[in-house]
Order: structure tokens, then sequence, then C-alpha cells
């Protein structure tokens, strides 16, 4: 397991190079002007453009000028000229929002994306199933921005059961981050509690006609213990590829839409900011930042794949 796990991690970094590698090179490549111009502004003077230039070594080979971007990234040196913030400062400001949003509503979906699979497999065919089914289909087809908006109106604006969007810190008040989230929650979580239960179902249903599920009731085992430890254990393998995948793209400012409706200044949000002022330099590290979220959750998926499949090691 040890092996597999810094073959894995090896390999994660190797990723990591070349995806920051091809995103320097597409911003390199943008067309219609040269890259110190985009980084300093629309507004900025000759002399400004000049330093920007020196100062991401634009002035020199594209192996020097690559090695300066990613140590001006890693660094936390990057500068929105436009806005004269540091880049990451203002993501480090955004994250916590988005971190909590995305994990709280990833807890919800994968929990209740499990229970209800399960249940619709178990009862397939049955008034369960297609009930279970219904739902699913509603939430897949229910655009979560206008469900946020519905849940919003009726259950803020006109019952007051919650708060009217805007954020508190899990530090300051435990109570108010828990109530000011759940709507954006659950109206972030449903659309993925339709397809991870419909993915389970199917992915049960199939493990249930193995070989090896029959000979483990051959041997007189409860039916609940077949279904916990040996059905459940390989129909998740394709539920955690997903799941590692949705998280890491909700953490790199996915679920963008619901931070705007509850009004959520998370990473999605300061992302759609800096496209609209065209303000290159945020859009560089937020690219980053989400590879490194997509690239670490699927390693660390490979990883879980291995406890629950130890064939994989193998491979």
């Amino acid at each position: 397991m040890g092996t597999f796990v810094v073959r894995r991690l090896a390999s994660m970094l190797a990723v990591m190079f070349a995806i920051s590698l091809l995103t320097f090179l597409i911003f390199q490549a943008i067309p219609n002007g040269d890259p110190a111009l985009r980084l300093a502004g629309r507004l900025a003077t000759a002399q400004q453009i000049e330093d920007v230039r020196k100062q991401w070594g634009f002035d020199k080979p594209i192996y020097v000028q690559y090695v300066k971007t990613m140590e001006k990234v890693f660094n936390g040196e990057v500068i929105s000229y436009s806005q004269q913030q540091n880049v990451e400062s203002e993501i480090w400001r955004d994250l916590p929002v988005t971190v909590s949003l995305a994990l709280g509503a990833g807890v919800l979906f994968l929990l209740f994306g499990i229970l209800f699979g399960l249940l619709s497999a178990v009862h397939a065919g049955r008034f369960t199933d297609r009930a279970l089914t219904m739902l699913a289909m509603f939430g897949i087809s229910m655009p979560a921005f206008f469900l946020a908006a519905v849940m919003e109106y009726y259950l803020s604006y006109k019952a007051g059961i919650f708060p009217i969007g805007g954020y508190v810190s899990l530090a300051s008040d435990p109570w108010e981050w828990f109530t000011h989230l759940v709507l954006p929650w659950v109206s972030l979580a449903i659309l993925y509690v339709g397809i991870y239960s419909r993915v389970l179902r199917s992915n049960t249903l199939d493990t249930l006609g193995e070989d090896f599920v029959r000979t483990a009731r051959a041997k007189g085992l409860s039916e609940r213990r077949v279904l916990v430890r040996h059905v459940l254990r390989n129909s998740l393998i394709p539920i955690v590829t997903l799941w590692g995948l949705d998280l890491a793209a909700l953490f790199g400012g996915g679920a963008l839409l619901i931070e705007t409706v509850f009004n959520l200044h998370g990473v999605g949000q300061y992302a759609a900011e800096s496209i609209g002022r065209l303000d290159v330099p945020p859009i560089l590290v937020i690219t980053m930042l989400t590879a490194f979220f997509v690239v670490a959750l699927s390693a660390l998926t490979d990883i879980v794949y291995a406890l629950l499949d130890p064939r994989i090691r193998l491979n």
C-alpha cells in the first residue's frame, strides 16, 4: 500500500507540473497584445507596463518567464494591477466561504445519494424505487439557481425561517454559520443526489448478480452484511470518483450561481468579477487553484480506491 501511495503522489506532482506549464502557455498565447499589457490592465501607463514586464521576466526567454510566473504564484506575490490587490490574499479571504459551501453540500449529496441509491436497488421495481426515481429526475432536471431562488424567497423572505443570504464565519458564530448555509447546501446538493442515487442503484443491481455475492449468501451471511460488506463496498468505487471530482470542481468555484443567489462572496464570485474586468492575474491563480484541487482529490480518490479494492494497487 505504501508503494502505491508514493507512486500516486509522484504522478500527481508530474500532472501538476504539466498543468502549470499548459496554463502558463495558454495565458501566453492569448492573442492581441503582449502578456505584460494584459497583466497590467487596460488603464495602465507605459511605465507600469514596463515595470510588469521586468517583474515577470517578459523580456527574458520563455523558460525564465515560466519560472518567474510560478515563483510569484507559489510565493503569493501575484498582484491584480487593475485593483491594486494581492490576489492570494483575496482568494484566502474568499476560500473559507467556498470550502464551507462545497464541503457541506458534498457531505449531503454523498450521504443521501448512497442512501437513496441503496433503497432504490433493494426495492427495485417497487413503489419505493419508482418514487425515488421521480425525485431523482426532479433533482437532475431542476436548475440549481432557480431552486435556490425559490427556497430563499419562500423560506427566508416569506417565512423568515432562515437568514436572507450572506455568510458568517464558523469561528465567530457556529450556529449562524450553519443557518446561513443550510439553504445553499440543500439547493446545491439536490442535483447531485439525483445523479449519485441513479449511478449507485445501477452499480448495486449489477453487483448483486455477481458470483461472490451468491457465495456470501451461500455461506449463511445475513442480507444486511452481504449488502454492506460485499455489495456496497464494490458499488461505491465509481461514486468515490464522482465525489472527488465534483468536490474539486466546487472548491475551484463551481458553485458560482449558488454563491450569487445567496450573496456568498466566494472564489466563484471573485473569478466571475475578474473575468468581467478582464483582470488576468486572478484568473491565472484561480485556474491553478482549481487544477490543484482536481488533481489532489483525484489522487486521494485513487488511494481510497485501493482501500476499497486491493486489486487496484496492482494496476
